[in-house]
């Protein structure tokens, strides 16, 4: 089976700073068995993050990224987040589905694309979503649960970064409604999930480098924040949003000119949060 996740380890002396890209994966298993059109499904992709973000490995930085698409499984949900009305059969394990899942259709396994219609014409079985969960989601999770113990372990504290990417414009299903995007969306959930001092090092970092910057609004963070966020134990998450009109063409998903100087500032971004990582009395 096609490995769920892959984790690239610096090339220099390692501080302890992960960033992890969940939705950037492009390797389409073949039980997928998706109606939709594979290009219009690929809109679901945060395309290129994992690119975007390779240089923070010669910083210092670890970078973990998944393979598999979101839209298949979301490592951004918890695996409890499902919608019954998918499931062909009787499903024997808990249910909690988030009001994404319910109104939107994007739990744990996609079921709509809204304007685009349906992702499957048909019901999964309970044994294809277990295979999703055993096979892709749990993998993911586990290696990025290792990658922070280790380097909490090692330093005492870690610095997580979420890395995603956003639509250019909001439309009627999404949060913030049909309305242009800022460049960056940073989500701490309401100050819960890192230190005051990180969210302001991302979001002061990325305005000096003329960047518009909005903290928790439309996007707090999800899952993953969520669940690795404890700043009182010394773990910090924070999630960051990238709008795709400074990197790429939103139709056809091929890179633009702006993808280059992206990356490069996102190389001063990484070195701002190393510094952060290696002195724990700033945090």
């Amino acid at each position: 089976m096609t490995p769920a996740v892959r984790t690239v380890a610096p090339v220099t002396d390692p501080v302890p700073l992960v960033f992890d890209s969940p939705h950037s994966g492009s390797i389409y298993p073949d039980d997928f068995r998706h109606a939709i059109d594979r290009m219009t499904l690929r809109r679901s992709e945060d395309a290129h993050v994992e690119e975007l973000f390779a240089p923070a490995v010669r910083e210092g930085a670890y970078l973990v990224h998944a393979l598999f698409p979101r839209c298949y499984v979301d490592p951004n949900r918890n695996s409890d987040d499902i919608d019954l009305s998918m499931i062909d059969g009787t499903w024997d394990g808990e249910v909690n589905p988030t009001f994404k899942t319910l109104q939107r259709g994007v739990g744990l396994i996609w079921k709509d694309m809204k304007a685009f219609g349906p992702v499957y014409d048909r019901k999964l079985t309970a044994a294809e979503i277990r295979h999703r969960i055993d096979g892709f989601w749990r993998p993911y999770h586990q290696e990025l649960q290792r990658m922070l113990d280790e380097l909490h372990g090692a330093h005492g504290q870690v610095l997580h970064v979420n890395c995603h990417s956003m639509a250019s414009m909001g439309d009627r299903t999404t949060e913030d409604g049909e309305v242009p995007r800022p460049d960056f969306v940073i989500g701490d959930r309401d100050g819960s999930t890192c230190s005051p001092r990180m969210t302001d090092c991302v979001a002061e970092t990325l305005r000096q480098l003329g960047y518009s910057v909005a903290v928790n609004d439309p996007y707090k963070g999800f899952e993953l924040v969520r669940r690795h966020g404890r700043p009182q134990d010394g773990r910090h998450s924070i999630q960051i949003e990238i709008n795709r009109r400074l990197y790429m063409d939103e139709a056809t998903l091929s890179k633009v000119e702006g993808f280059l100087p992206l990356e490069e500032n996102l190389t001063v971004l990484t070195r701002a949060l190393c510094d952060l990582a290696r002195d724990p009395s700033r945090l």
